[in-house]
């Protein structure tokens, strides 16, 4: 019997649209951190389950900085 390919495990095909849209998750969400004065790099956070729940309400909560504009 032949196994097919695909149930074994995961392509380069698979690996390059995870990285794809990861790269499309995690540019905004740094980019909005690094507009309120955090590290870009939190935004790693995002990737990781239940912790990524835990930084959106420490977001939430967070003192922004106030922009006057005018």
């Amino acid at each position: 019997m032949m196994m097919n390919n695909m149930m074994v495990g995961y392509g380069f095909s698979h690996w390059l649209i995870f990285v794809i849209m990861a790269a499309l998750i995690l540019y905004p969400i740094g980019r909005i951190l690094g507009r309120i004065g955090l590290s870009p790099f939190w935004s790693v956070v995002a990737l990781i389950p239940f912790f990524n729940l835990i930084g959106l309400w420490v977001l939430a909560f967070t003192q922004w900085p106030r922009r006057l504009y005018g």
